[in-house]
């Protein structure tokens, strides 16, 4: 995967992924004809530019699940390489193998919904304590949510469970 590239994610901006990957216009009108607008050299340039993929799929009564799989899938972002990115290629934590989550959250429903889960999810783990387990399932690798996860001193593993299910463990530690 390139690594200057970002990884296409619900809130990359609609401008961000063209600008990285202009191939995926076509892909975006055939997912949805609401789409072609974005031929329009005015509004590419402003809404655009404020508009996340989570926003137009909204806008354009698609799933943000499946417009996800398909622009990771035509840009040749496979589950496998981000996965590998977000674990840093280690075997699966020894803390991994009997754990129970403190708190369990399913993302896929609010995200078709339109709720953005950054918000709860933070909410959610700001009283974890060193060792406390928190476990989300998603349509696809939460990259952008690993990340704030980790800033958060958090550990995380990704395990595809299916290629519809990903479920991303991630572990308080406290730093030495």
């Amino acid at each position: 995967m390139d690594k200057q590239k970002p990884i296409i994610s619900p809130d990359l901006k609609v401008h961000d992924l063209l600008e990285a990957y202009p191939e995926l216009e076509d892909v975006l009108i055939a997912i949805t004809p609401v789409f072609k607008k974005l031929k329009n050299p005015v509004l590419r340039k402003t809404i655009a530019k404020v508009t996340s993929l989570k926003q137009a799929a909204v806008v354009g009564k698609v799933s943000i699940n499946e417009m996800i799989k398909k622009l990771r899938e035509e840009t040749g972002q496979n589950h496998s390489d981000i996965a590998e990115t977000l674990n840093e290629n280690i075997p699966e934590p020894e803390w991994l193998k009997e754990s129970i989550p403190a708190i369990v959250y399913d993302v896929r429903e609010d995200l078709e919904s339109g709720i953005q889960p950054l918000n709860k999810v933070i909410r959610d783990v700001q009283d974890f304590s060193e060792g406390e387990i928190y476990k989300l399932i998603t349509a696809f690798i939460p990259a952008p949510l690993i990340q704030v996860l980790k800033e958060k001193k958090f550990e995380c593993y990704t395990v595809e469970v299916n290629p519809d299910v990903f479920e991303t463990y991630c572990r308080k530690y406290i730093a030495s």
